[in-house]
């Protein structure tokens, strides 16, 4: 099989190259880089510049980066989904969100996870106020934009990035009552079948969350 993806169940950048394949109905290999696969982790460790995953192994091509990895999928392994809208303003816009999902819901997602993971007793205040303001200010932000705007079909780039930066951001920091719109986003997302395969396939690895895995999703 050309195409293996390394990565881990619960990552969420993983999540976000799997619903892609997901929903395209895209053959692959699925790469573990739990710990009882070393040379999985040794091949991205090697293959990455910070040795970070998702990537993805296409024949002789090595792809990092979840959004490029959609990118890639999109021109070379088209498949039921559209992942990058044909109308090129609209694929602008689907990046653009895509990078609002990425840089600021997940990455402040990862700041206050970082925090506890650094000191589960007395995690850094600073930096949990700091990815906890971070996450209301993008979800706001978020909810405004969806209030002007229309996102592309699913499952898109937006998608991919959405789902996963959503699900985990709510555990976090939840979406205030008054974002309906991303609260309803969220549902309709976890709802799809290519996302809601990898929450249950993420499953049993919510102890290693170190806030404490909600029992609501």
């Amino acid at each position: 099989m050309s195409l293996q993806l390394f990565g881990h169940p619960f990552s969420s950048y993983t999540q976000k190259a799997l619903i892609a394949l997901y929903a395209g109905g895209t053959p692959f290999e699925f790469r573990d880089l739990g710990p009882e696969y070393p040379e999985n982790g040794a091949f991205v460790a090697a293959a990455h510049p910070a040795g970070k995953f998702p990537v993805l192994v296409d024949g002789v091509s090595t792809v990092v980066e979840a959004t490029a990895i959609i990118e890639h999928l999109a021109i070379h392994h088209p498949g039921e989904a559209q992942l990058i809208p044909a109308d090129p303003a609209d694929a602008m816009i689907a990046r653009m969100i895509d990078r609002v999902f990425d840089n600021y819901v997940m990455s402040n997602v990862q700041r206050v996870v970082g925090a506890y993971i650094a000191n589960m007793e007395r995690p850094d205040p600073a930096e949990v106020a700091a990815g906890n303001e971070g996450l209301s200010r993008a979800y706001r932000w978020l909810e405004s934009w969806l209030g002007a705007n229309k996102l592309p079909p699913h499952v898109s780039l937006v998608t991919c990035a959405a789902a996963p930066s959503l699900f985990y951001g709510d555990w976090v920091e939840r979406i205030p009552s008054d974002c309906s719109r991303l609260s309803s986003l969220r549902a309709e997302l976890l709802a799809l079948p290519a996302v809601s395969r990898c929450v249950e396939e993420a499953r049993p690895y919510r102890p290693l969350f170190p806030l404490g895995a909600p029992d609501r999703d």
